[in-house]
């Protein structure tokens, strides 16, 4: 395999297979053709499209314009521009007139800059022929279209599904090209390959916003409680203990619970959010660079124009709804390094049952052509939980190691129920003797069962649950009373039986 080193100066084959194929439309396309390209994150998007712009250039003696939506892509690409050789000019907040224009081949802009110069009309680019779309799934970008109507448009994204849903992205692009897919860069040593666990978490309590996706207010609820803090710290432990860690949440306050949470709990733990100025930003990122098992805690600001190879572990401390910020969150993750060929994913808000794996194949053209269809028959939540099977920790399980099973299949349990003519808490009723039959089993007094008694809360809570969902009574009071009779039931034959 070729030496990785020589990335930003020499692309690889699937690289330049895209390339060309995009020249090839240049070609044979009107000017003002709008082509998308999809290609995963850390497959080198900024390397391709940097070696774009300077064939581009070269072959036409046109200008190029690259956008962007956050001020460090607009430093990294015009880091690697030049590194191709391309003369470039960043447009920031500073730059209020271009009248150096011509002395320059590309320039990378931020939207709204970009934006408030061309309608105060103190900038225009005559000479631009190209512009080249960064992370185009972003909506922002389509409000400068209309000053480049007569250009060539190149939209780049890992996930070429529109962030707002009512906007979807083949109304402004003609047509989608399709890069080389996860699972291939992870066979050919481009990205890491990631090992996912998925931890049971109960989301009927969040709330949609307008952008489709959860409220930041609703899944502050969920997720700063103690329950939601102790599964979390639990997952750490388990899977990521000593590891470079990164987690996401959907909220300041609850960044700021984990950030406690991991603090008293001993471990080197700092928070990242957007109130953050430049340079607290960047001693929290060194820190987390040249710390081994440091975890940061963050709110979606590291989602884009963040690289840190050597993180080891991706925890979803919140549920989306975006496709794309899945991937980006995972992308995190997936740099590969030669001491670093797998990397793990902590995911506790049923994003890979939503989802499906992040290796696994997506047909990329289905959703560009239908994306509300690929949006309606995404995975409910209830449907989610309802198909979730309990597991019981090892350290829980050890405390049961005389019993040779310890599952509770309801769903065969209620048809045998329903056969034999019994009413339908039978099924419970059974499921409580096997569960007393547990403690009996494996424990030396009744101090000894009672104790053992509170580790089987959650294996009680997701047999009721289940057992709920079967008969069709899953009304939140229902289930409520049905575990305390669960409870109440167990814990009363528990004593009898010592």
């Amino acid at each position: 395999m070729e030496d990785k080193t020589e990335i930003g100066k020499k692309l690889y084959d699937y690289q330049l297979e895209d390339l060309n194929h995009i020249f090839e439309r240049f070609e044979n396309c009107p000017n003002d053709h709008n082509l998308l390209y999809q290609l995963p994150t850390g497959g080198g998007k900024t390397v391709i499209f940097s070696e774009i712009a300077r064939r581009y250039i070269e072959m036409t003696q046109k200008k190029v314009l690259i956008l962007t939506h956050r001020i460090e892509l607009c430093g990294q690409t015009s880091r690697m521009l030049s590194e191709f050789k391309v003369k470039n000019k960043v447009i920031d907040s500073k730059v209020k007139e271009l009248e150096d224009q011509d002395e320059y081949d590309c320039f990378v802009a931020m939207v709204e800059t970009l934006n408030n110069r061309l309608n105060d009309e103190v900038v225009s680019f005559p000479n631009v022929a190209l512009v080249i779309v960064d992370e185009a799934h972003y909506n922002s970008f389509r409000k400068l279209f209309k000053f480049f109507d007569k250009c060539f448009i190149l939209g780049v994204t890992a996930t070429p599904l529109s962030s707002n849903i009512k906007l979807p992205m083949k109304e402004i692009y003609n047509e989608l090209i399709v890069g080389r897919p996860i699972s291939f860069l992870i066979k050919n040593s481009f990205l890491a390959k990631a090992t996912t666990y998925s931890y049971d978490v109960r989301l009927g309590s969040l709330k949609l916003g307008i952008n489709g996706d959860y409220t930041v207010k609703s899944s502050e609820v969920l997720y700063s409680t103690a329950k939601m803090q102790s599964k979390l710290l639990y997952a750490y432990e388990q899977r990521a203990k000593g590891k470079k860690t990164l987690i996401f949440n959907n909220g300041i306050l609850t960044s700021k619970h984990v950030y406690e949470t991991f603090q008293y709990a001993g471990y080197k733990v700092r928070h990242l959010d957007n109130t953050a100025n430049k340079k607290e930003r960047k001693e929290i990122l060194d820190w987390f660079k040249n710390t081994p098992d440091a975890i940061l805690t963050s709110v979606s600001i590291l989602t884009t124009g963040f690289d840190e190879p050597t993180i080891q572990c991706i925890i979803l401390n919140r549920a989306t709804r975006s496709l794309s910020l899945y991937y980006q969150m995972i992308g995190r993750g997936s740099r590969y390094l030669p001491n670093k060929g797998t990397f793990d994913v902590l995911d506790l808000g049923n994003n890979a049952a939503r989802f499906g794996m992040w290796e696994n194949e997506v047909d990329w053209q289905r959703i560009f052509r239908n994306p509300n269809q690929f949006l309606e028959n995404l995975v409910t939540d209830e449907d989610i939980e309802r198909n979730f099977v309990y597991r019981m920790p090892e350290e829980i399980r050890k405390e049961f190691s005389k019993t040779e099973n310890v599952d509770f299949d309801i769903k065969k349990e209620s048809d045998k129920v329903k056969l034999e003519g019994l009413r339908s808490f039978t099924v419970l009723e059974r499921a409580i003797d096997q569960h007393l039959e547990m403690l009996v089993e494996n424990s030396d007094d009744l101090l000894d069962a009672l104790g053992k008694f509170r580790l089987l809360n959650e294996d009680i809570h997701d047999r009721v649950r289940r057992y709920c969902y079967y008969i069709c009574k899953s009304t939140k009071n229902y289930r409520e009373w049905a575990q305390e009779e669960y409870k109440s039931k167990l814990k009363k034959k528990v004593m009898n039986s010592f």
